[in-house]
């Protein structure tokens, strides 16, 4: 479990590419302090598990099913990453709960300055949108963002100049894709909705009460 709170920025050394997997070697200096093979570290918001290190890098496996959820497949060699050691339960919760599961990417589509601010709009599916809140929690590459306005194709962010600078996101450029992780209590919500609806259509479905039943029962 993480917070979405960037500890650090760290710098991909090295990319080994499987038929459909990865293993990147990531430069840090604070996150090593601590850090044991075995450990999770949240890297643009996906939690990895360490597999080995040393003074200087870490080095981390990535399976086909986070590829294909992630913008993993996108990143180069010398790539800035954030980076987010794992919660500990004696930490404050400055963020928000974050799984480290990624939901899907996103494609930034546009950033301007508002003052102090800058603002990023995020084109995602429409799957995504549904569970993505006014005023609620988003993870962008594991950044415990707010999101300020949604739309029929896209959410809106506020950066603050602190973020800028402890995180990844002013690298980023108009056209790159971004990797999502929605509030979790919010898809557990949404998810019981869905059920709800399915199992009251159900009902609907096999009810023996009809015209027929109310007009033979004199109820018409």
């Amino acid at each position: 479990m993480f917070t979405g709170l960037i500890e650090e920025i760290g710098k991909i050394s090295k990319i080994t590419k499987g038929n459909n997997s990865y293993q990147f070697s990531i430069q840090a200096k604070t996150i090593l302090d601590d850090l044991k093979v075995g450990d999770s570290v949240a890297t643009n918001g996906a939690c990895l598990t360490v597999i080995s290190k040393n003074e200087t890098q870490f080095t981390v496996d990535i399976m086909t099913e986070t590829v294909k959820r992630t913008n993993f497949s996108q990143l180069k060699l010398g790539d800035f990453v954030n980076l987010e050691r794992a919660l500990c339960l004696s930490d404050r919760l400055g963020g928000h709960l974050v799984s480290g599961h990624i939901d899907g990417t996103g494609k930034i589509s546009s950033i301007k300055k508002e003052d102090i601010a800058t603002i990023f709009s995020i084109e995602a599916s429409k799957e995504l949108l549904d569970q993505i809140l006014n005023k609620g929690s988003v993870a962008i590459d594991g950044i415990s963002l707010t999101i300020i306005a949604v739309g029929d194709k896209e959410f809106q962010v506020s950066i603050i100049p602190h973020t800028s600078q402890e995180t990844t996101l002013l690298k980023k450029q108009i056209g790159d894709f971004v990797n999502l992780e929605t509030d979790m209590i919010g898809k557990y919500v949404l998810r019981f909705l869905n059920t709800n609806k399915k199992e009251n259509l159900n009902t609907a479905k096999t009810s023996k009460i009809n015209m027929n039943f109310l007009t033979e029962n004199g109820y018409l």
